[in-house]
């Protein structure tokens, strides 16, 4: 017996429709084009000093590093370039509890349980290295409260990370409130961004942000950049992670990807001139996907209907005969969670950690749309999912 056939796709929808811009965007054209320039013509290493071609990739550089900053209202200096999120969390963890350790500050971190793997995993080699961790176990909606955070620090506490978006069910944090506190006692504050960057405003001269990572392919950029924010401050210290040359002032060694930098500055140039605009759109986007399925029996929505960024909605769904309503949306590209988790079969751990039941939590779509998605394709993912419920919810 085989799945029902989707629906017949209205005028203007064309397969597959992508639904997964949590998990990576497509780069944007204008990005592209002005990476082209300096994969063929304006090839030189940025640290070359001697001559114009290593002049031209500085430049390039330094005007990227100043776009990141402006997007997030941090000083172009306190931009560190890194290969990826992945690496600026290992670097803002490892470089900074290491370096913590040595000046015989504390061994105690903080972390989430519904972080993203980068941070989690680092957080599990520290403990093998003779780090105390704890993890916060956040509510049903997925958030961490001021209260819980504060119960939780100890005299040696030296160091904190907690996501601003949560990958998975798109949840945000209280980050300001959580800066404060961390500032107020001298604890160092990580914040991973990658899923903020471009969605919500962010202002580094407001909060209360140590260091926060960002990645390029989350904001329609290219993949393999990221960068990391280190604020300004003579006590912060970090052990580099990567031996090498010494570049990005001794944090972060290896020639500079310049036609990637400069991706990443575009791209976020251009998320910041369109931030406020594609956040309405979006918005409105998701709650008409929203309201054409939360009535359908068994439908739960994941995460805090209200603390959350519009580009996400994830749900789930009571089991079909033919398993996952996920893996019945043919034509449909959705995911089950993070990239990096989407290929287990395991439910997601994000969604146990605030308490989702194993089958509930089994039976999650996560639903991330982005600048491609349209009124038109919203409508027929919502009519998808009522005509599969309908005919295969297993009784």
């Amino acid at each position: 017996m085989n799945a029902p056939a989707p629906c017949r796709p209205p005028a203007g929808v064309t397969f597959p429709i992508y639904l997964d811009y949590g998990a990576t965007t497509p780069v944007d054209p204008q990005v592209a084009r002005v990476m082209c320039d300096f994969l063929t013509d304006k090839f030189g290493n940025a640290a070359s000093s001697s001559h114009p071609f290593g002049w031209e990739a500085r430049r390039a550089v330094e005007k990227a590093r100043a776009q990141v900053a402006a997007l997030v209202g941090a000083q172009a200096a306190e931009i560190v370039w890194t290969s990826g999120a992945t690496e600026s969390n290992n670097l803002a963890l490892k470089g900074t509890a290491h370096a913590l350790r040595a000046q015989g500050r504390g061994k105690h971190l903080i972390t989430v349980a519904t972080e993203h793997k980068a941070v989690l995993d680092t957080m599990d080699t520290l403990e093998r290295a003779g780090f105390d961790v704890t993890y916060l176990k956040p509510g049903e909606d997925g958030l961490v409260t001021v209260e819980q955070f504060t119960a939780a620090l100890r005299d040696d506490t030296i160091l904190a990370s907690v996501m601003y978006v949560n990958n998975e069910i798109g949840v945000i944090q209280p980050i300001a409130a959580l800066g404060e506190i961390c500032a107020a006692r001298g604890i160092v504050f990580h914040v991973d961004a990658v899923q903020a960057a471009g969605k919500i405003g962010i202002d580094l001269q407001r909060l209360k942000v140590d260091l926060m990572s960002f990645s390029a392919h989350k904001v329609y950029g290219p993949k393999g950049i990221g960068a990391l924010y280190v604020r300004h401050n003579p006590q912060l210290k970090l052990e580099a992670q990567i031996d090498g040359g010494g570049h990005e002032n001794g944090m972060r060694s290896g020639t500079l990807a310049t036609h990637q930098i400069v991706g990443m500055g575009e791209a976020f140039d251009l998320a910041g001139k369109l931030l406020a605009e594609e956040a309405a759109r979006i918005t409105a986007l998701r709650d008409r996907l929203w309201a054409g399925i939360s009535g359908l029996p068994g439908v739960q929505l994941n995460g805090c209907a209200v603390n959350r960024v519009p580009h996400n909605l994830n749900v789930s769904f009571p089991p079909t005969r033919y398993g996952t309503l996920g893996s019945q949306l043919l034509g449909i590209a959705v995911s089950a969670g993070s990239a990096c988790n989407s290929a287990a079969s395991a439910p997601s751990f994000v969604l146990l950690a605030i308490g989702r039941a194993p089958e509930v939590a089994r039976n999650a779509v996560r639903f991330s749309l982005g600048r491609g998605t349209t009124e038109a394709e919203i409508d027929y993912v919502a009519a998808t999912v009522r005509q599969v419920l309908a005919l295969e919810v297993v009784a």
